[in-house]
This record gives C-alpha cells, structure tokens and sequence, in this order.
C-alpha cells in the first residue's frame, strides 16, 4: 500500500482511499466517502455560514493568486503561487462541500463558487483588493497565511469532525503558505532601497484592513483575542527582521463578512464566474 492512497478521515486516522473520505483526489464529491452527519448539539445552519465564509476566503484568494500566472518575476515564483493557490483551492473545495451538507441543503461547490452575487460572498476585503506588484501580494500573503493558519489551528478541535478534519489537513499546507511569503517579505525588506520601499508601501496599504481579520464574528467560534495576538506576535517578528515596521492604524473593523464589499470583488467574480454563467447547464 503506496502513500498516494492513504488519506486522513475526518476521525484523524488514515486509510485506504477506496470507499473512503480521499480528501478530492480523483473524486467528483471532494467529500468522497466521509460521514457527513451533522453531530447532536451543533447547528447546522450556524455551521454551514462557517465554513462558507472561511471557504470565501481561500476562493477569492485563490483567484487572485492564479493571476499571477505569467505575471510573476520568475517561473519559480510563478509555480509556487499557482500550487498555493490551489491549496486554498481544495480547502475552499471541501469547506462549500461541508456547508452544503451540513445544511441539508445539498448545494454542491459550484453553486457557491459561480452562481452566488458579490453581495452574498463573505470573505473578508483583504483577500479582493488587487494584486499590486510583487511586494503587495507577498505582504498580503504573508497576513493572511498566518491569520489563517492561527484560525485553522484553533478549528482543529471544534466539534464537528468534518471541519476539524478540513483545519488539520489545511494547517500543513498553510504553514507552508506563511513561510514561504515570510521569506519573500524579509528578502524585500532586507533587499535594495527600492524593495524595501516597496514592501514598506505594501504595509501601509495592508494594514487598515487587519481589523476585519481580529473582528469577533457569530458563526466563527474561535477565541479572537488570541488569533489577534499570535497573529500579531509572528507577523512582527519577520518585519522586525525584514527592517520594516507595521502601521498602527484605527479602522473599520470591515464588512466584508456582512457583504459589505471593496469595488473590486464584482470584476473578479465576474472573471471567474464567466465560464459557468454561460451554460449553466454545463457539465465538466
């Protein structure tokens, strides 16, 4: 028995892929073999706004990632944001299968991911705002990986055993996520004057958006305050590192959550929605 066919089930054990929750490798139903019962005690409706919101997220993220493909400064750094964002990707993939299920609804993945409009997306705005350059993406990365990755932990131990599968397979992969953007931000800092510019500028410009991030949200049940200081804790160490300095800044603590979007949530989901809203009676 090869490694490529052992997957973890939602209980944390591995097994066999046949007959069993394969984690989308190869499956059409992302959540292939799992049982997706929702467990006595825990609200589905509440549950399934969960895992919408943190799978909105990962897509739009994933979305801005891919339009770096043939953008990126060098073919190395180009393959390493498309892998990332298919990583967000998959777990975006799992979470809409999740809500579909938990909520009885049975709403499938691409319902949510291409027949929703702008104002029923709950993402939070960091993850719309454009690309910029280079500088900008790795910044922005660099917090949402570690916000994220604080996030996922702390869901590793929530009741439902689907989601808590979801968060501990995603943490691996957001660990790489982090490190990888925290390597590129000292690089940029520690760099040439005009790559620390740069990176400084990307700070600015990220910064009044991290109160959304740290903002309490009902059907996010982690404990806030502690994601906001771990968070913060290891953001602070790669710039302290890197030479540059985050911006204390006072903002709104977003919207994002609510479907209070940016201008530019409409243009991408336009993009990305285009294929689908064309036929939507298509089969892929």
């Amino acid at each position: 028995m090869h490694d490529d066919h052992v997957h973890p089930s939602p209980s944390g054990e591995h097994v066999e892929a046949d007959g069993q929750w394969a984690f989308g490798t190869g499956f059409e139903d992302p959540l292939y073999g799992a049982d997706t019962t929702v467990p006595d005690g825990i609200d589905g409706a509440e549950l399934a706004s969960c895992c919408v919101l943190l799978a909105d997220d990962a897509l739009i993220a994933a979305q801005r990632l891919a339009q770096w493909c043939t953008n990126a400064p060098e073919l190395e750094e180009e393959l390493a944001l498309a892998n990332i964002g298919l990583d967000l990707l998959g777990q975006a993939r799992h979470l809409y299968a999740r809500a579909g299920r938990a909520d009885g609804t049975g709403r499938g993945e691409d319902a949510y991911a291409y027949f929703r409009d702008p104002a029923e997306f709950r993402n939070v705005r960091l993850v719309e705002l454009p690309n910029g350059d280079y500088a900008f993406s790795v910044v922005r990365l660099l917090v949402f990986a570690t916000w994220r990755l604080e996030l996922f932990t702390r869901l590793t131990d929530t009741p439902d055993p689907v989601l808590a599968a979801i968060a501990s397979k995603s943490i691996k992969e957001l660990d790489y996520h982090r490190s990888y953007a925290a390597q590129w931000v000292v690089r940029l800092g520690d760099g040439t004057a005009e790559s620390r510019l740069r990176a400084q500028r990307a700070l600015d410009e990220v910064a009044p958006h991290l109160g959304e991030l740290f903002t309490p949200h009902e059907h996010l049940r982690v404990d806030v305050a502690s994601v906001r200081a771990e968070t913060t804790a290891i953001v602070s160490r790669v710039l302290d590192t890197a030479g540059l300095v985050l911006p204390i800044t006072e903002s709104a603590t977003g919207g994002g959550r609510d479907g209070l979007h940016t201008e530019h949530l409409p243009a991408l989901l336009a993009e990305l929605q285009s294929v689908a809203r064309a036929d939507p009676q298509a089969t892929w």
